[in-house]
Parts: structure tokens; sequence; C-alpha cells
């Protein structure tokens, strides 16, 4: 099977990340696996696993961007892929006007991914254009059934999988320890809280920050690790939160790290790893990778970041917005090792396997 994916770039991300990921098992299992998108730091790993990248503008948001319909068109009919799996608005609009424009009998299956619960407009009901529907939470799916005329046969729910492989039990490297203790000397001998995701204000790190501001006066020991970069638009915001820290008295107290590749031996140096979004999120990530090396996360009861700890770590979850709660869950689990469980729909095994049903029943049908 040769199967094309499309989003706008391939940066820091849930959904980039997870794209690499997939591509990576549909290599594999034996299949082709093509990547459109502008490019981003994740082209390198992508192929070097085995995939193919094009790179084309699809990731502008602007009128323009249209004038790659045409480029689009000739490449589909250049790669012949049996299958596009468009995963965001703007390239799914770009690959839907080339592909209408094919002959019948040109025409890959199309398939769309749901990643977030997109403004209801009709630059969003693009992705609802496809046959066939993913959705990568029960909310999302809801979502949809809400926002959508859908028929709920049209939809699959598939949890993101985490790889747990990747993200396994155990120890931190030593090495890696005692290199982070050379950049970061304040991490040595302190209890670790971490708050893992691209730097923007709907991630909640500003809550973090107001958290944190509770949890040092019930835990001296504790320190604050901010993981994830910003986007080149929004490093003001990445100021901004560094002036807020200060001015709640934790300038010894946070530390942001900016983006990092080995968030895996972050998670396993962690006591504790906090999911703050301000707004139901989709699906959260960071969540199932904390829990499957063996580290207890706290999150708000709300969104796809509950589905996920409702099925895998129960007790982590707080009443929404509840920072004294929040605070409280995290000093209560410092140092401590719950019993957590990565249950089988949450795996990355499971998603690829899934996955490629919707794929083989979309080239089932005329």
């Amino acid at each position: 099977m040769k199967v094309l994916q499309v989003l706008p770039a391939l940066n820091s991300g849930g959904v980039e990340r997870g794209t690499v990921e997939f591509a990576r098992e549909l290599v594999r299992r034996g299949h082709e696996s093509l990547v459109l998108s502008s490019g981003g730091l994740l082209v390198a790993q992508l192929e070097q696993e085995g995939s193919r990248h094009i790179t084309l503008p699809v990731h502008r948001k602007s009128l323009a961007s249209f004038g790659q319909v045409r480029p689009v068109r000739a490449l589909i009919q250049s790669l012949k892929p049996d299958v596009i799996h468009i995963r965001s608005r703007l390239p799914a609009w770009i690959v839907w006007l080339a592909w209408r424009k094919l002959p019948a009998r040109e025409r890959p299956a199309l398939v769309s991914t749901f990643h977030g619960m997109y403004s209801v407009n009709a630059y969003s009901a693009i992705m609802a254009r496809p046959r066939h529907l993913i959705a990568i939470s029960r909310c999302v799916e809801q979502y949809i059934l809400d926002n959508y005329r859908v028929d709920p046969s049209r939809i699959t729910v598939i949890q993101r999988g985490v790889d747990t492989r990747a993200f396994s039990p155990g120890a931190p490297a030593a090495e890696w320890v005692a290199a982070l203790y050379r950049d970061y000397p304040q991490f040595r001998d302190r209890k670790l809280v971490l708050m893992p995701g691209r730097l923007t204000r709907w991630k909640g790190q500003e809550t973090f920050l107001e958290m944190m501001a509770r949890l040092v006066k019930q835990a001296p020991g504790v320190h604050g690790v901010v993981v994830g970069g910003a986007e080149p638009t929004k490093e003001a915001y990445r100021a901004e939160l560094e002036a807020r820290a200060q001015a709640l008295g934790l300038g010894a107290h946070v530390t942001f790290t900016g983006h990092r590749s080995d968030i895996a031996q972050f998670y396993r140096l962690a006591d504790v790893v906090c999911h703050m979004s301000s707004k139901p999120e989709p699906f959260g990530r960071t969540l199932t990778e904390a829990l499957a090396v063996g580290t207890p996360v706290v999150a708000f009861n709300r969104g796809g970041a509950a589905e996920s700890l409702s099925a895998c770590f129960p007790d982590g979850l707080v009443p929404p917005d509840d920072l004294g709660a929040f605070a409280g869950k995290v000093q209560a689990l410092l140092g401590q090792s719950p019993r957590i469980e990565i249950q089988p729909e949450f795996r990355l095994e499971h998603q690829v396997e899934a996955t490629l049903d919707v794929y083989r029943r979309a080239l089932g049908e005329p």
C-alpha cells in the first residue's frame, strides 16, 4: 500500500511527531510511506526511517496557498498513492480541490483525521468531506457529530498510541543525567515537576507557574521544569512566561529548557508530569508518554486528557482549574510509585492496525 500523509509542517508537536511515528510503522510493515509538508525539524528523522518527504508550501493560511492546487494534482498523478491521509485544514483544502478534479479512476482513497476540536465554520468543514474520518478521542467524535452532518458510521475513533519501545519504564541513562546536571545544576537533589509541551497560551504554562507558586510553599524541595519551545512568532510568549515566573518568586524554582529531543529521558527523571491545558484538549499525547515510562501524571478532568487518564491512571485527575487540588495532588504523588497501566487502545500498535483497517475499508469501496 502506498500512503501519502499531508500536513502543514514537520516541526515539534503531537500531530507532527505522530505523523513521523506512523510513517515509520508503515515502512516497518512493508508499505510505501510518503509525507507532503512545507518541511521542518523532523524531516531528517522521517527520511532516515525510510519514508520519502515532498516539500511544498502547503502551510500558509492565505489565498496564495491555493496556487498549490495544480502542483498537488500533478504530484498525486505522478505518485499514484493508494491513500491520501489529510491531517490539517489548509492542506485538506488544497488536496480536496486537487483530488476532485482528477478522473474518478485516478482518485486515491481519502481519509482525514480530526486532531482537534476546530472552530466550527466552512473552513474547518473540509475535514469532514472525506468518506472516512478518524477521531482521536471520544470527545472529538462527539464534536464531529455535534457540528457536522456526518453519519456516525463514517467515524472511527482511534486513540493516539504511545510507542512503548521508545517510552518504556526504567531510569534515565546515567550519561544523560550527568550531562543534564552539568547544564542545569539546579536540578540536582530536587523533586522535578515536569511541564512538557509547546509554549502556547492554551497549553497552560501560565497556570503551571501559578500552581508552582503554591507547591514550593508546601514542598520546598521541588523544582519545576518547562520543556518545550515556542514557534518563531511566539518567542515573546517565552519572555512573558519567564517574567511571570520572576514576579511569582519562582526564579530559583522553575527552569525553561526550550525545545528538547530527549523528552523520554525527561519523563524518566521527573517525579510528576503535569498537563494543564486551559480548554478541553482533544487528546494529550504527553500524558500517555509519561505514563508509559511509569511516571505519574496530574491533569484537569476534561477533554481527551480525562479519557486517557481515566483509563490508565485515574488517580491523577483533579477538578478543572482547581489549582489548590492540583498542587495537593502533585505533592501527594512526589516520591510515590503508583500502579499505572497503559490500556491496549492507547498503544501505537493498536493505532497503526486500526488506521490500516480504515485504509482497507476506504480502498474496498467504489
